[in-house]
């Protein structure tokens, strides 16, 4: 299994990003989907989770301003980041909650890679 995030990039604040993460290999389930970000010095922090009936949770330094959406049947999770500031440079990282490859055990967490957003004052 593997997580391949994209879209990340260079922005002038008050500019939009649209981040992507497509889960691969082989899948039973997702519980949920969702991403988070680091900076340098700082503990890795939830920006946005979508379970997989479409339940959301943002942080509330995002709300109303990005936006996460998931295609299950794609494995895919969506994060749409509107009105970007300087403050939302990071790196950002998709994880599948409770991802199961088989019938056995309930299943693990899966991180991608990482992808950096960088917003310019």
């Amino acid at each position: 299994v593997q997580l391949q995030a994209s879209g990340g990039g260079l922005v002038q604040a008050g500019g939009s990003l649209r981040l992507s993460c497509a889960a691969s290999g082989n899948i039973i389930s997702i519980n949920a989907m969702g991403w988070y970000r680091q900076t340098p010095g700082k503990e890795r922090e939830l920006v946005a989770i979508i379970t997989s009936g479409g339940s959301t949770t943002y942080a509330d330094s995002v709300k109303g301003r990005f936006t996460i959406s998931r295609d299950n049947a794609k494995n895919t999770v969506f994060l749409q980041m509107n009105s970007l500031k300087p403050e939302d440079t990071a790196v950002y990282y998709c994880n599948a909650n409770r991802l199961r490859a088989s019938y056995f055990g309930a299943g693990r967490d899966y991180w991608g890679q990482g992808t950096l957003v960088t917003v310019s004052s």
